[in-house]
């Protein structure tokens, strides 16, 4: 453990049953439960349903907490496989189903990179799925790349796109 105390947004995922733990949203909320032991869960968002990605056909629940952490980036990405582990995960096709995901997605210390992990998450500003949790828990975050408010990449991600004009809709 570092000395100083770190703030980290995590996003959770979960698309499969677990023998112990039950449907998706169950496990969700019993790793936000073991996440407490990694330091203090401040914040968390509700569960909430959304569609696949790739080839997976299960809707994912997911979620976001904020997590108060004298863990350093590289210990605490160590930790939450850990916890992936013990659920049941599995390393296998990209995008597809999994009993749980945990993504560090932002840290109060800015920029951080290594080959196992980047922060802020590359992918996070067209996920909705992680924006839209996030942002109701600290949508006042910024994204140390673009300096725009979690609030402010979840509008834009979900704001009505304009018409082509050049493509007749008939």
């Amino acid at each position: 453990m570092s000395e100083a105390s770190q703030t980290y947004l995590i996003a959770l995922g979960s698309n499969r049953r677990h023998a112990r733990f039950g449907a998706p949203r169950d496990i969700v909320r019993a790793a936000i439960g073991l996440l407490e032991e990694l330091g203090s869960v401040t914040a968390r968002s509700q569960v909430v349903a959304s569609p696949p990605l790739g080839p997976s056909r299960r809707r994912f629940a997911n979620a976001a907490v904020v997590l108060e952490s004298r863990l350093s980036p590289r210990a605490l990405l160590a930790r939450l496989k850990a916890i992936e582990t013990d659920f049941g995960r599995r390393r296998a096709r990209r995008w597809g189903a999994r009993v749980l995901d945990l993504d560090i997605v932002l840290w109060s210390g800015g920029l951080f990179a290594d080959r196992a992990l980047s922060i802020p998450h590359r992918e996070f500003r067209e996920r909705g799925f992680v924006l839209g949790p996030a942002s109701d828990i600290a949508g006042d975050w910024r994204d140390p790349v673009g300096g725009r408010t979690l609030r402010q990449l979840s509008r834009r991600l979900s704001a009505p796109k304009p018409l082509d004009r050049g493509r007749r809709a008939f």
